[in-house]
């Protein structure tokens, strides 16, 4: 074979191979969520956890303004890359290096991509969701997908067999390939299928509608918060207020893999759901916090509640859960700590001297950090979660009104985002 002839077949070869990796829909599972912090409350089951021993001895690694306010927890991917969604002139979603602090990409989206869920796959690869769709990014910030869905999806978590798991404010759920964004299974509808027959008129309500009232779980936002996910079985939890109802309900829904289907569902929620579920590592129980100030724990197989514990504050927003141990957020209430013993809550510990300003989270090593106001400022305070004692306080200089969240990398640095805009990243002393 002469050497024109030998350099064309081994480019056209190279041509084939390329075609062959860009068009295949195989979808990798053992990628999966990788390490990091790749979901809102770590992982599928909103656990609000990391399975990294915290280190007890931090410091101000860097802080920077993103330019706009934020509403969703930052999310951090297996190698340390920060991903934050926002609302300014030019850009919606940001990612930054751990390390530095320096800003890797900002992409635009919609307008109301600051509600919008997020993860982040083993790859780091970000789906996003904004006004009608969820989005796929590489680690560059190119695009790689986007699929439509009527309402914003707030929800964003991943399934046992390694598809996306999208569920809108409006109650759209949607399982979707990681890779090609395609729907594994008809879509699903929290509040039931439109009748056009009866309503000819109908018409498609707007994206953003009723998401004001998701931060609260009020009565305008039917899905307000992140669905907790048994990977194993392939259940899932939300909760929903429907339309004229008085009360919320817990819905529990199974994805199969063929089909998503409803299983059951428990009004109980009063004056609508302040937290997103979470779920005990053995998958049994599901706990969940009302506006009415009660934080409830419910068996997961059939919806029963098995106890109800009322608490001084709403449990705004997340439950960090660790071995039955349960530490409830808010923006009204104080530190404490819950065990669950089974028929009853008990409470382990009060910290009344430290309000709280976002949503604990619990690490290895019995450590666990939250935010809370001290002097003119916020400060972020390591404790020790079997008796509450503070070991350490970082002070976030500048740092004004509430967070939406603290997240743990791999390596044990601590991510706080501000409500106003801003990151705080803290990095374990050696």
């Amino acid at each position: 074979m002469g050497s024109g002839i030998r350099a064309l077949a081994i480019a056209a070869a190279g041509v084939f191979a390329a075609s062959a990796c860009g068009s295949t829909t195989v979808d990798d599972i053992r990628v999966g969520p990788g390490d990091g912090w790749p979901l809102a409350m770590h992982d599928a089951r909103n656990s609000g956890s990391s399975p990294v021993t915290g280190s007890r001895a931090l410091a101000l690694n860097w802080q920077r303004p993103i330019g706009g306010p934020v509403a969703a927890p930052v999310t951090v991917g297996p190698d340390g890359q920060l991903f934050v969604t926002t609302r300014t002139g030019s850009c919606n979603i940001f990612s930054f290096q751990m390390p530095t602090g320096r800003k890797r990409f900002c992409n635009p989206m919609g307008y109301n991509a600051i509600d919008g869920g997020a993860a982040v796959d083993g790859a780091t690869n970000v789906y996003v969701g904004d006004d009608g769709g969820v989005n796929a990014y590489n680690a560059l910030g190119q695009p790689r997908w986007r699929t439509q869905a009527a309402g914003v999806p707030v929800s964003v978590q991943f399934t046992g067999d390694g598809n996306v798991l999208s569920v809108t404010q409006l109650g759209q759920v949607d399982v979707l390939s990681r890779q090609t964004g395609e729907r594994r299974v008809s879509s699903f509808q929290l509040l039931g299928e439109p009748d056009f027959m009866a309503n000819p008129g109908l018409n498609r309500p707007p994206d953003g509608q009723g998401l004001e009232d998701c931060a609260e779980g009020g009565p305008q936002c039917p899905v307000a918060n992140v669905s907790a996910v048994d990977e194993k079985s392939g259940r899932f939890y939300a909760t929903v207020w429907r339309p004229g109802q008085g009360t919320a309900e817990l819905v529990a829904l199974t994805y199969d893999g063929k089909e998503i289907r409803r299983d059951w569902s428990a009004q109980m929620l009063n004056g609508g759901s302040a937290t997103s579920p979470a779920l005990s590592k053995d998958g049994s129980t599901l706990y969940v916090g009302d506006n009415s100030n009660q934080l409830l724990a419910v068996d997961t197989s059939d919806g029963r509640t098995k106890w109800v514990q009322k608490l001084d504050f709403a449990p705004r927003g997340a439950i960090s859960v660790t071995d039955g141990m349960l530490i409830p957020a808010g923006d009204d209430g104080h530190l404490m700590a819950l065990h669950d013993r089974g028929d009853k809550a008990e409470i382990a510990w009060e910290r009344k001297d430290l309000a709280l300003r976002g949503r604990p989270v619990q690490t290895g090593g019995n450590t666990g950090y939250t935010v809370a106001p001290i002097g003119d400022g916020l400060t972020l305070v390591t404790f020790d979660t079997r008796s509450g004692a503070t070991v350490d306080s970082d002070d976030m200089p500048g740092a004004e009104g509430t967070t939406v969240g603290t997240a743990i990398s791999k390596d044990g640095d601590v991510v706080v985002t501000t409500r106003i805009g801003e990151l705080f990243v803290f990095k374990p002393e050696k």
